[in-house]
């Protein structure tokens, strides 16, 4: 009996202990599949055919590239080599060149090829750029970065220029004379050749030179690890590869808790000491970033109207790939390949998006376009979803007019503060979840979050959208498609290194986004070269319009109507449609007047302005008004 009570407690005994070590074992084995594997089977879509990812991606021990990992049908290799041919950059001999050796825009010069023969509006105007060095000797290679534009600067206008490497220290910039009168040129120095060599040799050795991180949390529990589309060895990693475009993304595993738990994206920061001693001499604000090459002659032409020369059709071309694609006259940016309407009343803004709705995607370029419309628009009223700041998703909505505006920002990567990772949204998806119509606007842009990485991850994130659009406008062939370029920026030796203007991503977007009736393309890289320099006092600049002036997060400035600006009891007219003088007084006025506590902030059709940014503009005007405004506000006077 007491046998038989022995065998069956250690029967159970037995029984207990192995239960115990199957649930172990489970728990580990599930632990290993998140660890490897977060949301299932992971999948690449090529050509409409499911191909399972190699054995690669899901690695936990091994670096993961996702962009080396790619299956591409015949016709996308050799698209993609083409793409890589066509951004090849002439490379300087090998070997070190000194700093005394590279290009110095100071001792270069510009000459205007036959400045005093007869030209008309449609000629073409030839300049020879000549570079050298700080020795004062002549550049015997080529590969720098240089931007040239002609302008008018009485008739606010301007436009870019093409450029010609010679490949000998010689560079021909050809312009299209596209307006009469005095036309000037302008040609500058980005980056001397020697510098991109080094951006060259960072976009393909150091991906990580902006990191990115997620935190994962489980009840009160936390960790944050770092995230890249590339991870170097060593540590296990989460596989965030998405599902249906196969767009890599990774993490290092959290120590404790399981890839599922992750709840955010953030910017983890730029990394510092990229440079060598000799190499960070090539990024020199004051001495070879974006700076003026002047002419050893004469620096303009007069240009002589046509016998039937008409304002509305100057500079028309019949080719649609014509260089420029279009410059500004008159303060307006007209398209030389397709008739523009330039919108600069809200009413006859609102009256073309009425019963549309808009979808914006991209970084904060496009975002811009929904800061703008929905001050500028009256009814259009921003719907709180309370998304963080600048990161969204946002919504704007005008009931009367049957309008619905909509932002959200791109996948990964992403340089924003913090974006919840249900928000964490590509572009190729949102498209596919979209009906479309012909009331139906997307409008994209996509390029400086990639800058740093190589050009086959940005190939790759374009080739996705593009058979998105390519989806979309087969099911609903009426739906309106606006692509935006990239555009140029103010660069310094930091930013060179992590947003450079040489990432010249136009390329791809020109070429890697179908050209389809419905399907626009914004260059906003050749309205940037060809823009006038703006100047927040209203002086001068390319607004295109009336500006509006709001104060954030405050409601004490606000649009009334479609003609007034309130100010407490103070009723103004947008100081954009205002002359010259009584625009820079009500501009004055209203900084003066508005509490400390208000942040002003300035938008216009091009730009939004920081209460920073206006401090840092009006500094250079030595306006002993605005410095003292700006002392009181305590706004840092940056140049």
């Amino acid at each position: 009996m007491w046998r038989d009570s022995f065998r069956l407690q250690l029967f159970c005994l037995l029984m207990a202990v192995l239960a115990v070590v199957v649930l172990v074992h489970n728990f580990f084995q599930l632990e290993h599949l998140d660890n490897d594997t977060v949301s299932g089977s992971n999948w690449i879509t090529e050509n409409n055919v499911q191909h399972p990812l190699s054995q690669a991606a899901k690695t936990t021990r091994k670096p993961y590239c996702g962009y080396e990992e790619q299956t591409l049908s015949k016709r996308e290799q050799a698209e993609q080599e083409s793409l890589l041919a066509a951004i090849q950059w002439p490379k300087p001999p090998d070997g070190k060149i000194p700093f005394a050796q590279s290009t110095d825009p100071t001792h270069s010069d510009f000459v205007i090829v036959k400045p005093d023969r007869f030209f008309k509006v449609g000629d073409q105007l030839e300049v020879l750029v000549r570079m050298k060095d700080f020795q004062g000797k002549p550049k015997q290679y080529g590969g720098d970065y240089l931007l040239a534009r002609i302008h008018s600067p009485g008739l606010k206008a301007g436009a870019a220029g093409r450029i010609v490497d010679g490949h000998n220290g010689l560079y021909k910039v050809f312009f299209t004379l596209l307006w009469p009168g005095e036309v000037k040129v302008s040609v500058s120095l980005v980056h001397p050749s020697e510098a991109i060599q080094v951006l060259v040799r960072l976009r393909e050795e150091r991906p990580d030179r902006v990191y990115f991180k997620s935190s994962f949390k489980s009840g009160r529990y936390s960790e944050t690890t770092e995230c890249n589309v590339c991870l170097p060895a060593g540590l296990p990693v989460c596989n965030f590869t998405d599902l249906y475009t196969g767009e890599p993304w990774f993490c290092y595993k959290p120590r404790k808790l399981s890839c599922a738990s992750r709840i955010n994206h953030a910017k983890g920061g730029y990394l510092k000491g990229l440079l060598t001693q000799e190499e960070s001499l090539f990024f020199q604000s004051d001495v070879n970033i974006k700076r003026p090459i002047l002419s050893s002659g004469p620096d303009s032409v007069i240009v002589k109207p046509t016998a039937f020369t008409d304002s509305s059709s100057m500079g028309r071309a019949e080719d649609p790939t014509a260089s420029p694609s279009g410059y500004y006259y008159e303060d307006q940016w007209r398209s030389r390949t397709h008739w523009i309407h330039n919108f600069n009343k809200s009413e006859d803004i609102t009256e073309c998006l009425q019963g549309k709705v808009i979808h914006l995607f991209g970084d904060s370029t496009i975002r811009q376009w929904f800061e703008y419309l929905t001050a500028f628009v009256p009814d259009l009223v921003e719907f709180n979803l309370g998304s963080p700041k600048n990161v969204g998703p946002f919504m704007s909505v005008d009931l009367k007019h049957n309008i619905l505006l909509k932002f959200r920002c791109h996948g990964p990567p992403i340089r924003f503060s913090t974006v919840f990772s249900s928000e964490l949204r590509y572009i190729a998806n949102e498209l596919d979840s979209i009906v479309g119509g012909r009331n139906t606007v997307v409008a994209i842009t996509i390029w400086s979050h990639f800058s740093t990485f190589p050009v086959e991850v940005y190939i790759r994130r374009l080739r996705n959208i593009r058979r998105a659009v390519l989806r979309l406008l087969d099911r609903s062939p009426k739906t309106a498609i606006v692509i935006r370029t990239a555009n140029v920026q103010e660069l310094g030796p930091e930013v060179s290194l992590f947003n450079s203007d040489w990432c010249t991503e136009k390329w791809f977007q020109d070429k890697c986004c179908c050209r389809r009736p419905l399907v626009g393309i914004i260059d906003t890289s050749q309205q940037g070269a060809g823009a006038i320099k703006t100047r927040a006092d209203g002086t001068s600049g390319s607004w295109g319009g009336c500006l509006v002036l709001t104060s954030q997060p405050s409601p004490a400035l606000r649009l009334v109507g479609y003609t007034e600006l309130q100010l407490g009891q103070r009723r103004l007219k947008p100081a954009g449609c205002l002359p010259k003088e009584e625009r820079r007084q009500v501009l004055f006025s209203l900084v003066t007047t508005l509490p400390q506590r208000n942040l002003l902030w300035l938008k216009t059709p091009h730009r939004v302005w920081s209460p920073q940014m206006l401090c840092s503009a009006w500094a250079k005007t030595q306006n002993p008004l605005m410095l003292k405004v700006c002392s009181i506000n305590n706004y840092s006077l940056w140049m």
